[in-house]
């Protein structure tokens, strides 16, 4: 048996499994639908911010406008900004703005700013969300429904991602896609599973439990906070991971460029800065997505048919998160170029980490030994 089909045919059998026994992932489900919870108790929803002048008042207006029964309120937490954030939230009973203390050693941005929310927080529920999401006015009640209906100790939920330039179209649908892959829902979702996530997008969790797990102080210094909160929180609650088309993302990625920084930024933290990770991460990658394409395109006999068979099914399981994106189904048949993009932002993720570079984020700089 020659090398390459050897090669084609492990790339065909790793996509049987993927599609097969991989949680499903690629179904881009599920989805909590809009529903009025039957108890309603207080929520406190933090919003982080640091220099989101250009998102954060659509952001706000949508969070005070939730129909929801309860009582909530809106804490924004200004984090260090320079461009006005707190004046073009606005002002408003159920609004409170916070003015962030300088951040210790040892927390990142974003936990630091919740951690202030928390503690000007006394509500049951908590919600946390980033600044450049706006929700649809049930969206509050969808996600308090949600927790309740299931007995939930966290609800989260992946925002509808802006894309809207063709650098998104490209890449935005695969980012979640990957995602997906890395993080099949349905064992995030299964209490049975080891696998836990979240997005940090939009997180609704249950004071008590948050407490349970250590509060935010627990991973006061985690880049990918949102995974390190499911990964405390599911030993002691069942949690929850979904879609959702009641909130989005209105943060632009126009240039291929602004993506692949968006990449790179914690790529090479997601490997925890292990070199041997990152070797089997570009080995795994180019097994399941460049083997199949060189096989179609330079093999020859049965490397050929096992090469296009890996190929249409690696295409076939992307097509529910290009439709969920509304884009056109062909973008499926450009996965392997998008994959090699990808490949690209995590080795350059790795390299910056090794000159000294380490991630950046709002004129913030970090890297593993300095948060």
């Amino acid at each position: 048996m020659s090398t390459s089909l050897l090669l084609a045919l492990l790339a065909l059998g790793v996509w049987v499994y993927l599609a097969g026994a991989h949680g499903r992932f690629w179904s881009s489900r599920p989805e909590l639908a809009p529903r009025v919870p039957t108890e309603t108790p207080p929520v406190d929803v933090i919003v982080p911010a640091r220099d989101e002048a250009a998102t954060i008042a659509p952001v706000i207006a949508s969070l005070l406008a939730q129909d929801y029964r309860g009582q909530f309120r809106v804490i924004l937490v200004d984090d260090g900004s320079t461009d006005g954030t707190a004046a073009l939230a606005g002002s408003a009973s159920r609004l409170a703005i916070l003015r962030g203390e300088a951040k210790p050693p040892g927390w990142s941005g974003k936990l630091w700013a919740l951690s202030q929310g928390i503690r000007a927080s006394e509500a049951p529920l908590v919600l946390f969300t980033d600044a450049d999401i706006v929700h649809d006015p049930r969206h509050l009640a969808a996600l308090v429904a949600g927790l309740q209906a299931q007995q939930l100790g966290m609800v989260s939920e992946m925002v509808h991602l802006n894309c809207t330039s063709f650098a998104e179209r490209a890449l935005i649908p695969a980012f979640v896609y990957f995602f997906q892959m890395l993080y099949p829902f349905r064992r995030v979702n299964d209490a049975r599973s080891t696998v836990a996530a979240a997005a940090g997008g939009t997180i609704l969790i249950r004071r008590e439990v948050l407490a349970a797990a250590g509060g935010i102080e627990a991973i006061r210094g985690a880049l990918i906070d949102d995974v390190a909160l499911a990964r405390v929180v599911k030993p002691l609650a069942p949690i929850y991971l979904g879609h959702s088309s009641l909130a989005a993302s209105i943060r632009p990625y126009p240039r291929f460029g602004d993506i692949g920084n968006m990449i790179s930024r914690t790529a090479f933290t997601q490997l925890r800065y292990s070199p041997s990770a990152l070797l089997a991460t570009v080995v795994g990658l180019v097994l399941v997505w460049l083997v199949p394409i060189t096989a179609v395109l330079f093999g020859s006999g049965w490397a050929v048919y096992a090469g296009l068979g890996a190929y249409l099914v690696a295409a076939a399981t992307y097509l529910p998160t290009l439709l969920r994106y509304r884009c056109n189904p062909l973008w499926a048949l450009s996965l392997p170029m998008i994959a090699l993009f990808y490949i690209a932002a995590t080795c350059a993720s790795a390299w910056n980490h090794w000159r000294g570079i380490g991630a950046r984020w709002k004129n913030r700089a970090y890297d593993s030994g300095n948060i």
